[in-house]
């Protein structure tokens, strides 16, 4: 996952993800303009397995990371992969998915924790927590949490995602996320993660301690 090379950045004509704009308008009598990212709405799952009391989390590799961890100077045409480790841009994050079917968010979810995670979750299963907002300065995508308890017998298949996809399962018990939480940082994840996490130590964790 992290062997990345031949790193070499190039003009964005067009994309099925990215639809950037710029956003005019007159507030108190000013007129303005800002620059905006029209982007998908997301869905992330918290999945703490009760079998081996542990929250099953994703990583992988993600090139926006990576860019903001090289510094101005060296962000030219092609990047110094020595200089630059493909580790500076890897994340630790929730089982998570863009919004593009025409499904409900529940059904993505669930496809989701299948092809990431390897595990078949029943759709009563899955509590949907809440929605909030990601990059309020240049997007505003709707990000929404489910969580759900699962089994080892509900793994039913290796996860890892499809097509290219690139993503490792990685295991966490609460200690280690607490621990994690109370660290002074630079965390390599994003705040909708952070967020979640929060709300699982404050909501759910206790229980688990037991």
């Amino acid at each position: 996952m992290e062997d990345i090379r031949n790193v070499r950045l190039a003009p964005l004509k067009d994309s099925n993800y990215l639809k950037p704009f710029r956003f005019l308008y007159t507030q108190n009598g000013t007129p303005k303009s800002w620059d905006l990212l029209g982007v998908h709405d997301s869905v992330g799952i918290i999945i703490y397995n009760i079998t081996r009391k542990v929250l099953v989390l994703v990583k992988q590799f993600r090139p926006a990371v990576y860019y903001s961890s090289v510094h101005p100077d060296n962000r030219k045409d092609t990047i110094d992969t020595d200089k630059y480790p493909g580790s500076l841009g890897t994340t630790l994050e929730l089982c998570a998915g863009i919004v593009d079917k025409n499904k409900s968010l529940l059904e993505i979810a669930r496809e989701e924790a299948l092809e990431e995670c390897g595990y078949d979750i029943p759709a009563d299963k899955m509590e949907e927590i809440a929605t909030c907002r990601s990059g309020v300065g240049e997007q505003s995508a709707l990000f929404t949490v489910f969580f759900c308890e699962v089994t080892d017998d509900m793994k039913t298949g290796a996860g890892g995602g499809i097509e290219n996809e690139l993503i490792e399962i990685v295991e966490k018990t609460i200690p280690e996320m607490e621990e994690m939480m109370n660290s002074p940082g630079p965390l390599a994840s994003p705040p909708g993660f952070l967020y979640a996490i929060m709300w699982f130590l404050h909501h759910k964790a206790g229980k688990y301690k037991n």
